[in-house]
């Protein structure tokens, strides 16, 4: 099998987590470093894969996606057997919940509280930190009852 090439940037969450999944799935891949500090991600050649000029992008051998949350969907349904994302209308959409909770409340609370000590981003911190604990009390909160955000574990 040809190895997937991974566009990432290594203090990149979203590349990390694609990266995990290729790892989890025991895929061959092939990591290109985009030097975000030197703008690489806005030339010409990176727009060309991701418009958004942002990691992560994949091309698995021709088949190129941007988006963590779109390339986890691909790789799951793709590589994963049905192991990773149920095939089941209500076992889909709990995985999509939270998938959009990473895209949303999670980016907004302990992902934006990342940026502020790894980045130093120029964010209010109180507030961020505040809403970064809120987010975390629900999804306690729904572990209390489960082993897992979605359902039960991969099989």
């Amino acid at each position: 099998m040809q190895a997937i090439k991974l566009y990432n940037f290594p203090r990149s969450g979203h590349a990390h987590r694609v990266e995990l999944m290729l790892s989890l799935l025991k895929l061959p891949t092939d990591l290109i470093f985009v030097d975000l500090a030197k703008g690489e991600h806005k030339q010409p050649e990176f727009l060309a894969l991701n418009a958004f000029g942002q990691v992560p992008v994949i091309d698995d051998q021709g088949v190129v996606l941007a988006d963590s949350n779109a390339i986890l969907v691909y790789l799951a349904q793709k590589y994963g057997n049905g192991r990773w994302l149920p095939a089941d209308p209500v076992g889909a959409a709990k995985v999509q919940r939270w998938l959009s909770t990473a895209a949303g409340p999670i980016a907004f609370g302990p992902a934006r509280a990342r940026l502020i000590t790894v980045f130093g981003a120029p964010y209010n911190a109180e507030e961020v930190i505040a809403y970064a604990h809120s987010v975390l009390k629900v999804i306690d909160q729904e572990l209390a009852d489960s082993t897992y955000l979605a359902g039960s574990e991969p099989t």
